[in-house]
């Protein structure tokens, strides 16, 4: 479901109630967007999650981004799945801060896959969501 806050500036949206496991923020106020997803993480939830920003009227694609993968155990992705998701679905600008929280291997392996698949990107990953929000602030 999506809810602004009190101050019309955030776009919330639950995952479990968009059928993805996500839960992410459109703060147009930051021009920011969080994602945070959980334990299993396949390429239609990351597909869902993209259409959804796309269909948003609070999303715009030089938004910075902070994807929290922290939390994913199971990523079932293909080599096919990172590159259609670099070149056909990510909804992002080149020059949007993109910043990865990952925790692990398999979590770094998957942000950097996508950093390298777009090289023109501005992409960093990080290990806790403190330092992303830092990068993506300043």
């Amino acid at each position: 479901m999506e809810k602004a806050n009190g101050q019309g500036t955030s776009t919330r949206a639950d995952g479990a109630q968009r059928g993805t496991p996500a839960e992410h923020v459109i703060d147009r106020e930051r021009r920011r967007v969080v994602v945070k997803f959980g334990k299993r993480l396949t390429a239609g939830d990351i597909q869902k999650y993209a259409f959804w920003l796309v269909a948003n009227p609070s999303f715009a694609p030089d938004f910075s981004e902070i994807v929290d993968l922290s939390g994913v155990e199971d990523l079932d992705l293909q080599a096919d799945d990172f590159i259609k998701l670099a070149d056909q679905i990510d909804p992002f600008s080149p020059g949007a801060k993109r910043a990865f929280v990952a925790h692990n291997s398999v979590q770094n392996h998957a942000a950097r896959m996508h950093k390298v698949l777009r090289p023109e990107a501005n992409i960093r990953i990080f290990r806790s969501y403190e330092e992303a929000e830092r990068w993506v602030r300043d």
